[in-house]
């Protein structure tokens, strides 16, 4: 039996601001558009929906995220502020080359390191958890050596 992993998806409040940001990363988009219809209901089990996406991808291709900004239904939920051990989903990690460069990068488009430093895991990596806009939650890993 075969799998991949063909995305992760975000909900989002500002698409535009979160385009800009992965685009900042490194991720290219790959389309946009709308998903509404009989059939997307069905999937999601919020019936009539309709919903802007995003597909962010990364550059060789491997990995995408999924942007979404739900027209209608209105967002019940808000998980941007939980902390790193609350359950559900924690964070997306990202291997970058320079992870100094990558900081700056994404610092101009506001975000801002989770514990103000980057740490060493042995001599292994330097990592950080990372919130952009809307305070998602990303992981950076840069491999050392």
């Amino acid at each position: 039996m075969t799998i991949r992993m063909d995305n992760v998806g975000i909900v989002v409040e500002d698409l535009n601001a979160a385009i800009d940001f992965f685009r900042e990363l490194g991720l290219e988009l790959e389309g946009r558009g709308t998903v509404d219809g009989d059939w997307a209901g069905r999937v999601t089990g919020l019936g009539e929906q309709n919903v802007e996406i995003a597909m962010m991808r990364t550059p060789d291709g491997h990995s995408r995220i999924e942007l979404s900004r739900f027209v209608t239904p209105s967002v019940i939920a808000d998980h941007r502020t939980a902390p790193v051990n609350a359950l559900g989903y924690l964070r997306v990690m990202f291997a970058v080359e320079d992870i100094d460069a990558t900081l700056a990068r994404i610092r101009e488009r506001g975000a801002q390191l989770v514990s103000e430093q980057v740490v060493r895991y042995e001599d292994a990596y330097r990592l950080c958890y990372v919130r952009g806009p809307e305070g998602i939650l990303i992981g950076l890993a840069q491999e050392i050596g």
